[in-house]
């Protein structure tokens, strides 16, 4: 989005039909048409039927308040989830952020690590609200958490369209303050907590539509990771988030590193410094109907040891714990073991509960198949199989060509998991427990 539309999408005239734009058709074409009608320019128009797009997409990670913002593309896929916003909130603010949770190891769901960690928080908060520096806010959704917790927010970014959508954003709360400005031109000393989101995106020049590129090196990030790292472990706290595919080698020893999955889906890699830092090493969390942490602290001694014979139930560990380097932790709690030592699936005896159950998805299996098409095929015929969910772990296969090769009948429903039990490639029929 440029400067000029976004300036005339904040005339009030314009936010006023979009908060309405539900009155017109759904269809987009005949709400175009409706729109032009009643004399918005096309380039208006446009912007209001991206807004509401947007708007809609946003619900997912901002609840009923999306209906109240504006955003960039870009800037709402790098958002954070609300509830994610306020996990990071209370680390920052040394509120004890995983209190209540269940842990792998501990059907206690209590850790002591949050009453040290809260008793280590600075004196003066009690006295006056914390401030926090979120320096590359984006559309403003943490600094949104942070200031809805009470904390004095300075919300930075150096793009000066994404700057002017978070105060939009923000304007309805009076302890954060939005300024267009680079990171690296802050001076940090002043804040009891900082909070780095560097932008892992450019404008892709190879595109005539503000098309944007991933950036793989952190180095180019804005502002660079090893700026980024610098500067939170001078700070009294801080945190970093960043994508969850990160080399685990970048990580420095001063960090605790989160990986985090919120409804299923792994959405971000954070580090912890200073007081926001509740234990050094790596972590996964689990955000759900049940929360689960689970930490390197948790894994087995002999990681070798875990590798056993197929059992009655596949267990497929939460993307979060996968990404964490920590599935072998969750052996003990589940009475479970790897199928393979390099594949991320563990097989059980016993059906999974308890509070590490929160960190696998189960299945039960019914029969281990031939991975060679026209033999899977006529296994999955005979027993009525017409419709397949493709799960796969150590197979190269890709699951819409495989289901197309397959061209099953109707038939009942199954989960079919392709892997490799020691050297054989196999196929589990499975059922979602």
């Amino acid at each position: 989005m440029d400067p000029q539309t976004l300036t005339e999408l904040l005339d009030v005239t314009v936010l006023d039909r979009l908060d309405r734009i539900e009155d017109l058709p759904a269809d987009e074409l005949a709400r175009s048409s409706a729109l032009r009608k009643e004399g918005f320019s096309a380039e208006v128009t446009a912007g209001l039927l991206t807004q509401a797009q947007l708007r809609k997409e946003a619900v997912k990670k901002l609840g009923p308040f999306a209906e109240d913002m504006l955003f960039t593309r870009d800037g709402l896929a790098q958002a954070t989830r609300l509830p994610v916003a306020a996990h990071h909130a209370r680390r920052l603010l040394g509120e004890g952020a995983d209190t209540g949770r269940d842990t792998a190891a501990d059907n206690t769901g209590t850790d002591s690590t949050d009453a040290d960690h809260a008793d280590s928080a600075d004196g003066d908060t009690a006295d006056a609200p914390a401030t926090i520096a979120d320096l590359g806010c984006g559309i403003g959704a943490d600094s949104f958490a942070f200031a809805g917790m009470g904390a004095r927010v300075a919300a930075v970014d150096a793009d000066e369209v994404t700057a002017a959508i978070a105060s939009f954003n923000l304007r309805h709360l009076a302890n954060a303050e939005v300024e267009h400005a680079r990171a690296e031109d802050v001076d940090t000393s002043e804040f009891d907590a900082l909070w780095f989101d560097p932008a892992r995106r450019t404008t892709d020049k190879g595109s005539t539509h503000g098309a944007t590129a991933r950036i793989y090196d952190p180095e180019d990030f804005s502002p660079s990771l090893s700026w980024v790292v610098d500067t939170a472990i001078a700070a009294k706290s801080a945190g970093v988030k960043l994508g969850p595919g990160l080399d685990h080698s970048l990580i420095p020893d001063e960090a605790e590193a989160q990986w985090v999955s919120h409804a299923g889906e792994v959405v971000e890699l954070c580090l912890y410094f200073g007081n926001a830092r509740q234990r050094p090493g790596r972590s996964a969390l689990v955000m759900g109907e049940r929360t689960l942490l689970v930490h390197e602290d948790d894994l087995p001694d002999d990681d070798e040891d875990g590798v056993g014979e197929l059992g009655r139930y596949l267990l497929e560990p939460d993307g979060a714990i996968v990404r964490a380097g920590l599935v072998t932790a969750l052996c003990g709690p589940l009475q479970a073991r790897r199928v393979h030592p390099k594949i991320a699936y563990l097989t059980s005896d016993v059906e999974p509960t308890g509070p590490a159950s929160a960190g696998v998805s189960a299945y039960e299996v019914t029969d281990v198949l031939s991975a060679k098409i026209p033999n899977l095929r006529k296994a999955l015929i005979s027993r009525g199989i017409g419709s397949v969910v493709i799960k796969k772990r150590g197979a190269d296969i890709v699951p819409d060509q495989v289901r197309r090769q397959l061209k099953l009948p109707s038939g009942d429903k199954a989960t079919l998991v392709f892997t490799r039990l020691g050297e054989r490639h196999v196929v589990l029929l499975t059922q979602p427990c």
